[in-house]
């Protein structure tokens, strides 16, 4: 079980964790009800396959004003087959430059799927990723590139700046690749 706090005490998510080499599977939930955001509460589950690569996620995502869905499976042939679970057809295939991570907004889980399938927490390494990213509360899916360069590696800790576009910030991740500490967004809770 892994539980990170939002810096500001008004975010939380806890997720259970099942690793096993480069692959995981994941359960978890968020709550987050900041100024920045309008309160709402998701939950989602994850699988990554033992090459790294996601092949399926669930996310649910609900506000006061309603509840939204979003599968996302990665196909043998590259593609993503997206499905909103809406009555009239919410379903559709995109390939995403490429993309095989994704990235939930807000949390602190998904960036440590890249970090993990490239090793970046054992080496040193540098790469620009294509990445499909999931925005919440909304649920829309855009394409984003990230990149992910290791600043240092010890037995324990590693630290790996991850930025996208004008954000940076540096991520401080254990000897497994989660993530400890992601400023100014959360802080994993012993």
């Amino acid at each position: 079980m892994f539980t990170w706090q939002g810096e500001n005490g008004c975010a939380l998510e806890s997720v259970r964790v099942l690793l096993g080499g480069t692959g995981l599977r994941a359960l978890g939930r968020m709550v987050r009800a900041t100024r920045d955001t309008p309160a709402f509460t998701a939950s989602y589950r994850l699988f990554v396959d033992e090459a790294g690569v996601l092949s399926r996620l669930s996310v649910t995502s609900a506000t006061a004003e309603r509840e939204r869905n979003l599968t996302l499976n990665h196909t043998e042939d590259g593609y993503w087959l997206l499905d909103t679970g809406s009555a009239g057809g919410g379903g559709s295939r995109a390939e995403f430059d490429g993309a095989v991570d994704v990235d939930l907004k807000f949390s602190p889980l998904f960036n440590a799927l890249p970090i993990r399938r490239l090793g970046l927490h054992r080496q040193s390494g540098d790469q620009v990723l294509p990445m499909v990213f999931v925005t919440l509360p909304t649920l829309e899916v855009v394409l984003v590139s990230q990149r992910y360069r290791t600043l240092s590696t010890s037995g324990s800790r590693s630290t790996i700046n991850f930025s996208s576009n004008d954000f940076s910030k540096d991520i401080t991740v254990d000897g497994d690749g989660m993530v400890v500490e992601y400023p100014d967004l959360a802080t994993r809770v012993s």
